[in-house]
């Protein structure tokens, strides 16, 4: 069974800006995350980048300030390859229960971390997920991947 952990969950107001690490976000059901700007209906509901493809990014730019929520995920994880799961994975974070809707996106043109960065892991690298099951989920909290229906 593939487990990771969430290093921070992230918040923002407004679309295309660095999120922000918060204590605790709340997952609705069908809508994502409480108060975040892209929480709504439709399969981009939360948004998850791993810390590894965040080291890689420091790596390349040699730009150590690069911290979480700056690639404007929503929550950051650590010990998954997320972007190598397939869509309609299941997965449970916390006391949620999502499904992987999408993997990578199309770059916001002229968003804010294109211009604090000058480029984006994101697009390549970043998950998206359909909250199945709502609750709050908290850094610190554990994410398995559910391979089967027997792992419920």
């Amino acid at each position: 069974m593939k487990k990771g952990i969430v290093k921070a969950v992230n918040t923002s107001e407004t679309k295309g800006v660095v999120k922000k690490p918060v204590d605790s976000v709340v997952m609705i059901e069908g809508f994502g995350i409480q108060g975040d700007a892209h929480a709504g209906p439709g399969k981009r509901q939360v948004s998850l980048l791993a810390q590894e493809s965040v080291d890689k990014m420091i790596a390349l730019t040699g730009n150590e300030d690069l911290c979480v929520g700056i690639f404007a995920e929503n929550l950051t994880v650590e010990g998954l390859e997320l972007h190598t799961l397939p869509v309609g994975t299941k997965m449970r974070i916390g006391e949620t229960l999502h499904v992987v809707s999408q993997i990578g996106k199309d770059c916001h043109s002229g968003c804010e971390i294109m211009r604090k960065v000058g480029q984006c892991i994101m697009p390549r690298e970043g998950i998206f997920t359909e909250v199945l099951t709502g609750g709050v989920v908290r850094p610190g909290d554990e994410i398995v991947i559910i391979e089967n229906s027997s792992d419920k």
